[in-house]
């Protein structure tokens, strides 16, 4: 085994105080696409970027063209939680783990049997009309035709964080709370360079930081460890 994931073993093994905060990097080897990576795909089909078609003012504009990228990008059926799904659940379930904090709206970390997670930026899995709250479910949008509707006329729209819209600030204020007090903060799947929850990190205050991403991170230099590793690797390693 690789001495920064023995050191990083040693670390959860001997700690009952661990949180994991990741990213779009914890989801893609389930088989979900980073939709930030602008491929040839959306290039020849999206005459707009996923960040301007996934922004609040394009889903209240032009929402047929958003359900209609939404049903083709962001919903994938017969996803599975992977190996760092899996092991996430059974550090929570042997009372290590004390929250899994995520920026990726996939649910599948509930899917692993997870119980304590932080969804910063919301779950594709629920929906709610945008003009009275009523909620909806999730497959009325996801596998629906057009646009979906509620009773009062309102558009459905999925329980996620657009672009130019606020994170919820109960969700962030508890996850900092659980990364503040953090013995062991293991941060995978995600490049750091997405704003306001990137900024998390600085709210970490021990020293046992660790950095599991493919490619190097705005923070790398602050990390106690780094693994430049696929993170389903690594946790399968565990």
């Amino acid at each position: 085994m690789d001495e920064k994931i023995l050191q990083l073993k040693k670390w959860i093994d001997e700690s009952d105080n661990v949180v994991f905060f990741g990213g779009a990097g914890v989801s893609t080897e389930s088989g979900i696409p980073d939709f930030h990576s602008v491929d040839g795909l959306y290039n020849q089909k999206w005459k707009y970027p996923p960040e301007t078609i996934l922004s609040h003012t394009f889903f209240t504009r032009y929402p047929e063209e958003y359900y209609r990228f939404h049903r083709e990008k962001l919903v994938i059926d017969g996803v599975k939680p992977n190996a760092a799904h899996l092991k996430l659940a059974e550090l929570e379930q042997k009372g290590k783990l004390r929250a899994v904090v995520t920026q990726n709206i996939d649910g599948l970390h509930q899917a692993a049997g997870s119980k304590k997670v932080l969804e910063l930026h919301g779950s594709i899995l629920r929906s709610y009309c945008s003009t009275c709250g009523c909620p909806y479910p999730a497959d009325k949008m996801n596998h629906g035709e057009g646009v979906p509707k509620c009773r009062c006329g309102g558009v459905i729209r999925p329980d996620i964080v657009l672009y130019e819209e606020p994170l919820d600030d109960k969700i962030m204020y508890e996850a900092i709370d659980y990364i503040r007090n953090a013995e062991v903060l293991i941060i995978g799947g995600t490049s750091l360079n997405v704003y306001p929850a990137a900024g998390l990190i600085n709210y970490y205050r021990g020293n046992k930081l660790v950095l599991v991403n493919l490619s190097a991170t705005p923070y790398d230099s602050e990390a106690d460890l780094v693994i430049n590793e696929k993170i389903g690797k690594v946790f399968s390693q565990l």
